[in-house]
């Protein structure tokens, strides 16, 4: 087995040994290197705390992206927070398919205090802000980040692009006891 690792240029470290810098090294890049999750996956293994779901090039995933959140939330009891998840994620999710081409990915993640939403896509460019007419039917999706979320940004990715906002998760009441503290 060792003869295999030295082969294939990786570093043997018994149990409990520190690793060489060159293993480290190479640990860190092949995970760098690994292949690129694409769009049309969802992005890990659901878990307790995280969910994902690729949803495909069509106007109808948007009504798929707001049931799947929407449910997701209820399933982590924070209902309080489903009717804002619901309305930022369908305009996030409407703006992902209005400007990339290709699949796009929702992914919800509860930590700590807060939940997060993101949006994955294939265009690069981020988010633009417009100015609209108070009769517009459009263009008002960032104002909406901006008056809803407790934080929201874009960053960029090998696939495209993330918009993301966070909710706190609100804090269940605790049950007082009479005379007690």
């Amino acid at each position: 087995m060792a003869a295999q690792d030295a082969a294939l240029g990786k570093a043997s470290v018994s149990e409990g040994a520190p690793s060489s810098w060159f293993a480290r090294q190479l640990a860190l890049w092949s995970r760098t290197m690994e292949p690129l999750r694409p769009l049309s996956a969802p992005r890990a293994r659901a878990t307790a705390q995280d969910a994902s779901w690729p949803l495909a090039p069509e106007l109808i995933s948007v009504s798929r992206a707001r049931r799947l959140a929407t449910a997701q939330v209820g399933a982590w009891s924070l209902n309080e927070l489903a009717d804002t998840v619901e309305l930022l994620v369908s305009e996030m999710v409407t703006n992902s398919l209005r400007h990339a081409r290709g699949p796009v990915r929702l992914n919800l993640q509860v930590r700590g205090s807060h939940l997060r939403c993101e949006v994955e896509d294939t265009n690069s460019d981020g988010p633009v802000r417009r100015t609209t007419c108070a009769d517009a039917e459009g263009g008002r999706g960032m104002e909406l980040l901006d008056l809803l979320a407790e934080a929201w940004g874009s960053s960029r990715t090998p696939t495209g692009k993330t918009l993301w906002f966070e909710l706190p998760v609100p804090v269940p009441a605790q049950s007082c006891r009479p005379g007690g503290l």
